[in-house]
């Protein structure tokens, strides 16, 4: 049983998918680092700043504190169009929104990504042909992409200067 419920991301949930940049983009992982580090990162920043424009969609995951009865984000998805000269890291073309997904650490290998992910697909179908994104190679995550539909598209150097696939998820 899911001890978790989903719900569509709103202009007033920015602040957590600052915190939920954080963990996408692997800045965890990186010593010294915060959630701020995504705010003053340009390329990272295009993710979320001024959410709830048109093209914006995504949803929270979270649990509900039985002792104080508050509601917790554990983990996010969203996807945005980029146009014009605003390309994000997996730009296909200005119709095919890119995603990012994070689920908190204390979270992860319980489904709550794969639940996250299911929703934002079956969602976008009515609003986008495709969606991207784009995958650390030695991200485990990188297994439930292809076992959802993602397709490869290519590489690319990533932000920390590692190795990083392109993958697109096309409607049918």
């Amino acid at each position: 049983m899911r001890n978790y419920q989903l719900r569509s991301i709103t202009s007033e949930d920015e602040p957590i998918l600052w915190q939920m940049l954080y963990f996408a983009a692997h800045l965890h992982e990186e010593e010294g680092k915060s959630w701020t580090d995504a705010q003053a990162d340009p390329a990272l920043a295009l993710y979320v700043t001024a959410w709830g424009r048109p093209g914006d969609l995504g949803f929270i995951a979270e649990t509900q504190e039985a002792e104080t009865q508050q509601k917790m984000p554990i983990g996010a998805v969203w996807v945005r169009l980029f146009r014009g000269d605003t390309k994000a890291y997996s730009a296909t073309d200005e119709e095919t929104p890119e995603l990012a997904v994070a689920v908190l650490p204390t979270h992860t290998g319980q489904g709550v990504g794969t639940a996250l992910l299911q929703q934002l697909l079956l969602s976008g179908k009515a609003h986008f042909p495709a969606v991207a994104l784009n995958v650390r190679a030695d991200n485990p995550a990188f297994r439930l992409y292809q076992r959802l539909g993602f397709v490869v598209t290519g590489e690319l150097t990533n932000r920390v200067g590692g190795l990083s696939y392109n993958m697109v998820y096309r409607y049918q």
